[in-house]
Order: C-alpha cells, then sequence, then structure tokens
C-alpha cells in the first residue's frame, strides 16, 4: 500500500512539473531570443512596400494575433492604447495578422480603431519565421532591431510593468 502512495505522489509531482514547464506563463521573456537579430520581413504599409528594419531606431512591440483568437480580441484595446502610450517616446505597436480573409480582417481593425501599424499575413510566412504559431505572441524589438523579450499569450500592455520596459528601452 504504501508503494502504492509514493508511487501516487510522484506521478502528481511529475505532472505537476509538467503542467509548470509547459503553461504560458513559465515562457516569459524566453532568454534564448533575447540579444538575436529580428528577423527581417516585408510588408505593405498604407499601400507602400516596408520591410521591418525600416523602423530601427524605434522600439517595436511586434504581436501576431488573429480575429479568431479571444485572447488576441481581449488584448486589442490595450495594444491600441499603448501604442498611443509609447509612440511619442520613439516606440510602436506593429501588429500582424494571420487571418485568412481580407474582409474579416478589415471588419475588425475599423469595429476596434486600431490606431497601430499591421499587416495581414494570410500566408503565415512571418509568423513562422518567428516561430510563432499560438496567438497572441509578442516580440519586443529594441532601436538596434535586437529581441529583448518575447511574450507568449495577453497581455495588459497600459500596466505600469510594460511601459517601463518599454521607456527604458527607448531611452538605449
Amino acid at each position: 500500500m504504501r508503494d502504492k502512495i509514493l508511487s501516487a505522489v510522484a506521478l502528481v509531482g511529475a505532472a505537476g512539473l509538467l503542467l509548470l514547464f509547459a503553461s504560458p506563463s513559465y515562457r516569459q521573456g524566453e532568454p534564448s531570443i533575447a540579444g538575436q537579430m529580428a528577423p527581417d520581413f516585408s510588408f505593405t504599409l498604407n499601400g507602400q512596400p516596408a520591410k521591418l528594419s525600416d523602423l530601427r531606431g524605434k522600439v517595436v512591440v511586434l504581436n501576431f494575433w488573429a480575429t479568431w483568437c479571444p485572447p488576441c480580441v481581449d488584448e486589442m484595446p490595450s495594444l491600441n492604447q499603448f501604442h498611443t502610450m509609447i509612440a511619442p517616446h520613439g516606440a510602436t505597436v506593429m501588429g500582424i495578422s494571420v487571418d485568412d480573409t481580407d474582409e474579416v480582417y478589415n471588419e475588425f481593425i475599423q469595429r476596434f480603431g486600431l490606431q497601430f501599424p499591421n499587416y495581414r499575413d494570410p500566408a503565415k510566412q512571418i509568423n513562422a519565421t518567428y516561430g510563432s504559431f499560438m496567438f497572441p505572441e509578442t516580440y519586443i524589438i529594441g532601436k538596434d532591431g535586437r529581441i529583448a523579450r518575447k511574450v507568449i499569450g495577453p497581455q495588459n500592455w497600459t500596466n505600469e510593468k510594460w511601459t517601463a520596459f518599454i521607456l527604458d528601452l527607448t531611452r538605449q
């Protein structure tokens, strides 16, 4: 009986560790990518061709999202407000949508009144380059084009922690 109890406790402990390591909050700010150059990519902004590298000199909060993703929808008002807060300090939010249809994407942009630059990538090439397949996922890129932090899952971007982090990066 004692061996069965010890085995059960060991199994529960192992399952708990697996859940801890698999949870999105455990992976926040993955140190393995911090300091790496953010992969460059091309997109269209206001009808003009552009590249991520065109934004060098600004801190970029690169957010991968989709209209069909409830946590992404919940996060959008906060991201929109955050962009307004950080833009005067040399930072920007850049959204990359993986939506398949232009109509749904455009309706979403209008409905939420998104002020930050967004690009729809239905081929899902940009997020694949970054290794992002669960949404939302955000990369904070310093003025030098290097990844400062990877953030998995929805955030309240207007909280003091994120504002201070971004403003500190703009001063570097």
